[in-house]
């Protein structure tokens, strides 16, 4: 059995710790797949649309980049939300029972100082948008121009058009660009 002097705020704040950067680095990778299965979706229904000849089969990219895009803005978000707690609350209360009084993690500051990170985060925001928005309003206009829509159809497209502009717009919200 374990006594009071197993368990420390440090020994609890370092598994803290541990712990959520597991879940960060989960996150990371799961994030990062879903730009591979957004791009093999595109290709996918691109492929469907022109081997069929049906520009409703161009309907299925908006939809699927939606449901894509929304977890890959969520976890992204997880993703920053880990990092901002950390530098804010967990490092500096280590610090301080360690004596310190500043964070022991410097990498999780250090690297947001780099002279070319705003450049890359506008980059990356740029890939994003073009990615979950971009694509799918090109396929959606594709559609619109093909002169085949149903009422249906075109209910459902203007339906698709408003989720990617709303996720477009959600994407540069979270756009972390200043810092």
């Amino acid at each position: 059995m374990a006594t009071t002097e197993d368990v420390t705020i440090g020994k609890l704040l370092l598994a803290e710790y541990d712990r959520v950067k597991e879940e960060q680095k989960t996150r990371i990778g799961f994030r990062d797949n879903l730009l591979y299965v957004t791009l093999a979706v595109t290709v996918t229904v691109l492929i469907g649309a022109s081997q069929t000849h049906r520009a409703a089969v161009l309907l299925a990219l908006p939809a699927a980049t939606s449901i894509l895009g929304w977890t890959y803005l969520a976890n992204d978000q997880k993703i920053s939300a880990i990092g901002n707690y950390i530098r804010a609350h967990l490092g500096p209360r280590l610090g301080e029972l360690a004596g310190q009084g500043t964070s022991p993690f410097e990498w999780e500051t250090a690297h947001r100082g780099d002279t070319r990170r705003k450049q890359r985060k506008i980059i990356q925001c740029a890939v994003d948008l073009t990615t979950f928005s971009g694509v799918p309003l090109a396929a959606l206009a594709a559609f619109w121009t093909s002169g085949s829509g149903t009422p249906l159809t075109v209910t459902a497209s203007a339906l698709e058009a408003i989720a990617i502009v709303v996720l477009g717009a959600q994407i540069i919200l979270y756009a972390e660009t200043d810092s």
